[in-house]
């Protein structure tokens, strides 16, 4: 196939009125995407080291600047904002490696949400029992839509509290939360600049680790084979593994049974790190302040127009006071350390990457439901951001299975060496899709 080809491809499944793209996507790209498969079909544009990303169909999540016009963030109050003078820093990255725009995906209002839910522009549905209209996952949710219905090879999102990985999982994809120093966020919208992350969603490691190398301004190298018993993995054991849903449960263990016949030495933990980490997560602390500081005087005017839950969110950010955001920090940074020696015995821990299976759109949106789901999805990958850590997570359920997710944190700066691992376990999981 030409990349023309592909493009139309990925174009028409966006454009299908049965499927999910008129939920997936804010914009479509459609007119610049062609012309730019028609300039690398006519110059045989490959796969390589100028253009690594070559005919790459990339969806880039709406928190990012694209020349000429606003960045949205999922809301309604942004439609009026100055457009952006030039795109994000990632986006010139992508386009410098070869990679096709083909849109900007939905998202959570302000990317303040693990389910996924918008008011203003729709929710797409995961593509597990589609029929049921279950979460997509976010706040990137277009994102892993788009993949997941071959509406691009892969997307880009930002992970605060997994907004990657959360979507990743639940729609049976590859999803890598970087360290967050790696990539420049330039021309993004922030919601908390101590914990977000950008980093891409693809259906396989080696695309994810080509892709992270690029915004990360690396030169994309081939990683290196692992051999599984040189590998140490520490399976974290308290709260990670409450409230587990049966599929969910099976999945895990069936994929560390998996994973101890390989020969990777695997060795249980139970640091508190993540017991005593509510105060900074998404519902509260650092990341409430973080978000009422940079929403302050647009909120002040315009907050009845925001989704009501992502204005109660940031709201609670109003009693954080500088004292308080100044202890959290402290706090935080003792976290960091601690986790590192808690865990400097192993080349990554793991744990589910969530641990329900995605429930049903209507039920999630129900007051009574709401934020004890959002908490429950977004409890085990927050913990990847509060540790200012790298993570992935990777399908590990069968194809005719409930979509669950193994996910893998390392410290911080060791990217490379999490995705060369999780190239090998890879080999070693179900190959499945949601």
């Amino acid at each position: 196939m030409s990349i023309r080809d592909l493009v139309e491809t990925c174009l028409s499944n966006i454009r299908n009125p049965d499927g999910e793209g008129a939920r997936a996507f804010t914009t479509v790209y459609d007119d610049a995407a062609r012309e730019h498969a028609d300039f690398l079909d006519k110059t045989n544009a490959v796969a390589g080291a100028e253009l690594p990303l070559a005919g790459m169909t990339i969806s880039i999540k709406d928190l990012f600047d694209i020349a000429g016009e606003p960045t949205l963030a999922g809301s309604r109050v942004l439609k009026e904002a100055a457009p952006a003078a030039e795109d994000a820093e990632i986006v010139q990255r992508l386009r410098k490696a070869g990679a096709i725009i083909i849109g900007k995906t939905n998202m959570t209002e302000f990317a303040f949400s693990g389910l996924g839910l918008n008011p203003h522009y729709g929710t797409p549905a995961s593509p597990w029992q589609r029929d049921k209209r279950r979460i997509p996952g976010g706040s990137s949710s277009g994102a892993g839509i788009s993949v997941a219905d071959n509406m691009a090879a892969a997307a880009i999102g930002t992970d605060t509290g997994g907004s990657i990985r959360i979507p990743a999982a639940i729609c049976g994809l590859v999803g890598f939360k970087p360290t967050a120093s790696t990539v420049p966020q330039n021309g993004m919208l922030p919601l908390s600049r101590s914990f977000d992350s950008i980093g891409p969603i693809a259906r396989d490691v080696d695309t994810s680790a080509t892709i992270y190398s690029v915004l990360a301004g690396q030169r994309p190298m081939p990683l290196d084979t692992i051999d599984p018993s040189t590998i140490t993995l520490a399976v974290v054991t308290n709260s990670v593994l409450e409230q587990l849903d049966g599929p969910v449960a099976t999945a895990y263990e069936t994929a560390l049974s998996r994973l101890s016949a390989a020969g990777i030495r695997l060795i249980d933990v139970a640091p508190p790190v993540p017991n005593g980490h509510a105060g900074h997560s998404i519902h509260g602390g650092i990341i409430v302040a973080e978000a009422y500081a940079w929403h302050e005087k647009l909120f002040t005017k315009s907050s009845h127009s925001y989704d009501p839950r992502v204005a109660s969110r940031i709201a609670h950010g109003r009693r954080v006071s500088p004292a308080d955001y100044r202890n959290l920090q402290d706090e935080r940074s003792h976290l960091v350390r601690q986790w590192e020696i808690e865990t400097q015995m192993a080349d990554a821990v793991i744990m589910p990457t969530i641990p329900i299976v995605p429930p049903i759109i209507a039920e999630a949106n129900e007051d009574a439901n709401y934020n004890r789901l959002d908490r429950l999805v977004l409890r085990n990958p927050t913990i990847g951001n509060l540790v200012d850590g790298c993570s992935i997570t990777l399908p590990c359920h069968d194809t005719s299975d409930a979509p669950a997710g193994l996910m893998l944190i390392a410290r911080g700066g060791r990217d490379r060496e999490l995705l060369a691992i999780a190239k090998m376990l890879e080999g070693i999981l179900p190959h499945a899709t949601a």
